[in-house]
């Protein structure tokens, strides 16, 4: 026999006793009614006697059959309550092999599994509350009442003496908090701010983001400390700002000590023809070096732009004067808002790098493009383009892939576009060649 029809023949076990004894108590119906009709020679007399004797085997039959059933409805009914309430630690019994004792091994293996993914629910949040508990980053959550209403050690060490915040009003807890870091609040939005501490300045960023939680709006705070960060990454900076000077500095002082030399010998020999080509070769390496250190100064030394309206084709042909290239599409009517003298450095340097990157003169081309709230202007070439590391490099201060380059021509192209609220980015193109591209608000 297979097991399906086993488990047929079973389950038909329940409703075969059922019906069992009501059929036992049909027959028994029957067959006293039938002798009691003819002994007490009255039907209804008959029918009264017979429910009168019947009546304890029906009570049995309920109490033995329907009552169990009953009893096990209401255990069930309790356990899926504690199942919504997040208790899983009832399960129930039934003796029987019948579909009752199915529904009840289906029941409990509901349970166990429900039991198994809660434990595990709650070693993850463990695991997860210990992460953020420790983690060295503080984080501070408030309530849309401005009410703390999660804070970890590092957030109670920086901010409350190690104590805890709960509860505590945030507006309350930052009027006994650095006045940087007020400020930083007030200001919205994620940056940095810097906190004097026994005379020394310690940085720190500030990053806040609004969600809701449980139906309602809350606001988590995330301050980390940037200050060691910061200082090797200086550190890292000057190293590498000291090599380039070095490199450079080498490069021209040395010939010009050379040349220096081979001057004092031919002075001394009488070869005073020979002596023009020294200090020209002179004068250039000392143009060259001027230019290097007024590059590097005109970078460090950056002032805040002057933005005014500029008239795009006037614009566009002091560029044209001095370096050449085409232009894509037609130029925006409307007039701009930049510093001229600034956004012209920029271009400037991003034209000169096309025209160095292999690419045709008449293949370098700019395009100016009017969008809402914005202008960008596109600068193309058709070189060899740039690899991934250098894309993701090239806008970083001194980096340079030229023999002798500086690193300054993108970075101050960068620098002059964030001080205007931009950006620059860097594209390879499909068919070859750079596009950089700067945005300017407007």
């Amino acid at each position: 026999m297979s097991a399906r029809s086993a488990v047929r023949r079973r389950r038909g076990s329940l409703g075969g006793r059922l019906a069992l004894g009501a059929f036992a108590l049909v027959v028994a119906a029957v067959g006293l009614t039938i002798a009691l009709v003819d002994w007490l020679e009255s039907p209804a007399l008959a029918g009264a006697v017979v429910l009168l004797l019947l009546l304890p085997a029906t009570l049995y039959l309920v109490q033995r059959l329907v009552l169990p059933l009953l009893a096990m409805f209401r255990a069930m009914a309790g356990t899926v309550t504690s199942y919504r309430d997040g208790d899983f630690a009832f399960s129930l019994a039934w003796k029987r092999n019948d579909e009752m004792g199915d529904l009840v091994a289906a029941h409990n293996a509901l349970g166990d599994v429900l039991r198994e993914q809660r434990v595990g629910l709650v070693q993850r949040e463990l695991l997860l509350d210990t992460m953020v508990q420790n983690t060295p980053v503080a984080m501070l959550l408030s309530d849309q009442a401005g009410r703390i209403v999660y804070a970890n050690i590092s957030a109670r060490k920086l901010l409350n003496a190690g104590h805890k915040m709960e509860g505590s009003s945030l507006a309350e807890l930052l009027e006994a908090a650095p006045e940087s870091l007020r400020e930083a609040v007030a200001r919205g939005g994620d940056g940095l701010f810097t906190v004097e501490r026994d005379d020394e300045e310690e940085i720190y960023y500030l990053a806040r983001r609004g969600f809701r939680l449980n139906g309602r709006a809350h606001e988590l705070f995330v301050l980390r400390h940037l200050t060691a960060e910061l200082r090797r990454q200086e550190v890292r900076t000057w190293k590498k700002v000291i090599r380039v000077i070095s490199h450079e500095l080498n490069n021209s002082l040395a010939p010009v000590a050379s040349l220096a030399h081979s001057g004092a010998e031919l002075v001394r020999r009488g070869q005073h023809e020979q002596l023009e080509r020294v200090f020209a070769t002179i004068a250039e390496r000392a143009r060259h070096l001027e230019g290097f250190i007024r590059g590097y100064a005109r970078f460090a030394k950056l002032p805040a732009p002057r933005p005014e309206d500029v008239a795009w084709p006037d614009f566009i042909e002091r560029l044209r004067s001095q370096v050449s290239f085409e232009i894509d599409g037609a130029l925006p009517e409307p007039a701009a808002v930049f510093d001229p003298g600034q956004l012209e450095q920029a271009l400037l340097n991003l034209l000169r790098n096309a025209h160095e990157s292999g690419s045709a003169s008449e293949q370098v081309s700019l395009r100016v493009r009017r969008l809402p709230g914005a202008v960008t202007i596109e600068i193309c070439d058709r070189g060899s383009g740039m690899s991934e590391t250098v894309l993701s490099s090239a806008l970083l201060p001194f980096y340079s892939t030229k023999r002798g380059g500086t690193g300054l021509g993108l970075a101050l192209a960068r620098e002059i576009a964030e001080a205007h609220g931009g950006r620059v980015s860097l594209a390879n193109r499909e068919d070859g060649g750079l596009t950089v591209t700067m945005t300017i608000p407007q």
